[in-house]
């Protein structure tokens, strides 16, 4: 039970960290006007770089840990309760566009 708690936790901060770079590139316009060539690309990709590197260190710190630990089987398991919980909170949020628009 307490690998589907880890999975859930990881799924659900990154769920919670991409709502918010979603609120903030929702209104990037109003914060900083139109940025131009090149600064809105250069912008949009290192934004995009750094949420992957917080997303993977949300998603794999902890297996990492644990697969240092000698515990391959538990960190493995890890990874897929987080996937399917990613899954679980896509699915609803599917769901909650078309319940909501």
């Amino acid at each position: 039970m307490k690998i589907n708690k880890n999975g859930f936790f990881q799924a659900f901060g990154v769920f919670v960290y991409c709502t918010l770079i979603g609120l903030f590139m929702g209104n990037a316009n109003s914060l900083f006007g139109d940025l131009g060539l090149p600064f809105g690309p250069i912008f949009v990709l290192l934004l995009f770089s750094t949420s992957a590197l917080v997303c993977a260190a949300i998603v794999f710190y902890k297996p990492y840990r644990v697969f240092v630990d000698g515990k391959k089987k538990e960190a493995l398991d890890i990874v897929i309760s987080t996937a399917v919980w990613l899954a679980i909170f896509l699915l609803f949020f599917f769901i909650a566009l078309f319940i909501f628009k």
